[in-house]
C-alpha cells in the first residue's frame, strides 16, 4: 500500500507544474484523461487508495488530470471524509440537504457536491452559540463537542424592575468575557425563549419586540451577525427533522409546540402546562421531607432527581415493587431513595399529586395532536406523529416510554397509528446542538443570518407600515 501512495505522488509531481505558486497550478494542468500507473486499477479501488491520503492531499489531485479530478471528486469518497468529522454523519446529511439553502426549505440531494461542500465546512470559522434555556444558559463555539460554559438565564440579570435591554446587555457581556473573545469577531446563533404562545397580536407583537431587543442588543455589541431561531425549533433539528411536536419541559412550565417545516403553528394551538423542572425538584423536597430524608440545600435535591428518578410505565405497579436505590453526593454523604424515584416524575402525568390544576403532559399533547387532525394543514397527518422531548427534565429514563404508551390509550387509532416520541437527541443540551448543527452549515451565516444594516432597514420599514400591513411573523427565525 505505502508503494501504491508513493506511485500516486508520482504521478502527480510529474503532471503538475514546476510552479511554487499554488494559485497557477489549475491554470497549467494537463488535459490528459489517463490516470498514470493507475489506468488498470478499478475506480472502486482508487478511492479507497485516496482515502488513505486525506483530504487536504485528496484535493490536491484535483490538478493532475481530468481523470483524477473525477476520481476525488466522487461524492463516495467526500462522504467518507464528512463522515470521519467532529459532527454525526447523519446531522451534517441532514442540515447539508435541509437547512443548508436557509428557510423556507429547499431539500437537495441530486446534484450536491460534497467535495464542496467539505471545503466550504472547512471555512466556516465557527460561530458562537448560546442558548438561553428556562432554568440556565449554555453557550460554547459551534466547532466544540459541547456547551463550553453554563450561567443564569437572562431573566436572572439585573432586577425585576430593570429594562429588558438592560439586562440582555449584562447577560451577553458577561457570556463574551467569560468566552474571552470580542463580540465583533464572530457571527452568533442564538434560541429565543418559547413565550407568548397566543395567537393573538399583542402575543404578536410581544414575540417581535423580545427578538428585537436580542438583536438590538447583539448588534449594539457590534456582533457581524446574528442568526436567532426559537428553541422548540433548535430542538427540532437536534433531532434532524423540520416537522414535528416538541414538548418543551422548561424551568417553569412544560409547553407542547406543534411545528410545520419549521414554522410554529399556532393558530393550531400551543398547549402550556403550569409544571416544570421547579415543580419536579420542589415535589421531590416535599417527599423526601415526609419520609425524613436529611438534606443540605436545594441543589442535593436536584442532583438526586437527575441521577435516580425515573419514570414508571405503570405507575400501580411500580408501586409494588422494590425500587430503592442510593447515591452517594459529595459533601453530604449517601442518600436512599425508593417510591420518590418514580413519584416525582409521576406528577407530569398525575399533576393534581403536587396540587397542580393543569391537564397531565399526555393530555395536553394528545390534544395538540387531535388540533392539527382536524385542522388539516397538511395532505399527511405524518408530520405531527413525531414527538421531541426537550429540556433537562425531559431527560428522565422512561418518559418517552410511558407518554408514547398513554397517547395510543388516549387517541383513536386513526391518529394514534405511528406515534413516537423521541427523548431529548442530546439530553439537556439539545437546543444548543440544534443551533451547532446551523452555525456549521456550509452556507453559513448566508441566509441565516441577519446583518446590521439589515435589521436597522427592517426596522425602519416596520414603523413606516406598521400601522397600515399586518406583521408577517416567522417562528423559525
Amino acid at each position: 500500500m505505502a508503494m501504491l501512495l508513493r506511485r500516486v505522488w508520482e504521478t502527480m509531481s510529474s503532471r503538475t507544474c514546476s510552479t511554487g505558486d499554488s494559485s497557477a497550478r489549475p491554470s497549467c494542468t494537463t488535459e490528459s484523461s489517463s490516470l498514470g500507473a493507475f489506468d488498470q486499477i478499478p475506480w472502486d479501488v482508487l478511492i479507497q487508495i485516496v482515502k488513505l491520503i486525506g483530504p487536504k492531499e485528496a484535493a490536491k489531485l484535483c490538478v493532475v488530470s481530468r481523470s483524477w479530478r473525477a476520481l476525488v471528486s466522487d461524492n463516495r469518497l467526500w462522504i467518507f471524509f464528512l463522515q470521519h468529522q467532529q459532527e454525526p454523519w447523519d446531522s451534517i446529511f441532514f442540515g447539508e440537504t435541509t437547512l443548508g439553502s436557509g428557510y423556507p426549505y429547499q431539500t437537495l440531494v441530486t446534484g450536491l457536491s460534497f467535495m464542496h461542500i467539505y471545503g466550504q465546512r472547512a471555512q466556516v470559522p465557527g460561530s458562537v452559540i448560546i442558548d438561553g434555556g428556562s432554568g440556565y444558559c449554555k453557550f460554547g463555539w459551534s466547532k466544540y463537542d459541547c456547551p463550553s460554559g453554563r450561567t443564569a438565564t437572562f431573566l436572572e440579570f439585573g432586577n425585576i424592575e430593570s429594562p429588558m435591554y438592560s439586562r440582555l446587555r449584562h447577560f451577553f457581556a458577561t457570556i463574551y468575557s467569560r468566552m474571552q473573545v470580542k463580540p465583533s469577531t464572530q457571527p452568533i446563533v442564538v434560541s429565543i425563549p418559547i413565550c407568548h404562545y397566543d395567537d393573538t397580536e399583542n402575543a404578536k407583537a410581544s414575540r417581535r419586540q423580545l427578538k428585537d431587543c436580542f438583536q438590538q442588543v447583539l448588534f449594539d455589541l457590534n456582533v457581524p451577525a446574528v442568526c436567532a431561531i426559537n428553541q422548540a425549533t433548535l430542538a427540532l433539528y437536534a433531532a434532524k427533522r423540520t416537522s414535528g411536536i416538541v414538548v418543551n419541559i422548561g424551568f417553569q412550565v412544560t409547553s407542547v409546540v406543534p411545528i410545520l417545516h419549521g414554522k410554529v403553528m399556532r393558530k393550531v394551538g400551543v398547549e402550556v402546562m403550569g409544571l416544570g423542572a421547579l415543580k419536579l425538584t420542589g415535589y421531590l423536597r416535599l417527599l423526601m421531607q415526609q419520609n425524613n430524608i436529611n438534606f443540605g440545600s436545594l441543589y442535593t435535591v436536584r442532583t438526586l432527581k437527575e441521577k435516580l428518578c425515573y419514570v414508571a410505565a405503570d405507575y400501580k405497579a411500580e408501586l409494588s415493587k422494590d425500587t430503592q436505590a442510593s447515591l452517594e453526593i459529595a459533601g453530604e454523604g449517601w442518600f436512599t431513595l425508593s417510591k420518590e424515584r418514580f413519584q416525582t416524575g409521576e406528577i407530569l402525568f398525575q399533576p393534581r399529586m403536587a396540587d397542580v390544576r393543569t391537564m397531565g403532559l399526555d393530555q395536553a399533547v394528545a390534544l395538540c395532536m387531535d388540533h392539527c387532525h382536524y385542522a388539516e394543514l397538511s395532505g399527511d397527518d405524518a408530520w405531527f406523529k413525531t414527538v421531541i422531548l426537550t429540556g433537562g427534565s425531559a431527560c428522565l429514563p422512561g418518559l418517552a416510554e410511558r407518554l408514547e404508551k398513554e397517547l395510543r390509550g388516549l387517541l383513536p387509532s386513526s391518529i394514534s397509528n405511528g406515534i413516537r416520541v423521541i427523548p431529548p437527541p442530546y439530553g439537556a443540551d439539545t437546543a444548543w446542538f440544534g443551533a451547532k448543527l446551523v452555525g456549521n452549515l456550509s452556507t453559513f451565516p448566508g441566509a441565516w443570518c441577519a446583518t446590521k444594516k439589515q435589521f436597522r432597514r427592517k426596522s425602519r420599514f416596520n414603523i413606516m407600515w406598521r400601522s397600515s400591513l399586518p406583521y408577517l411573523e416567522d417562528d423559525a427565525h
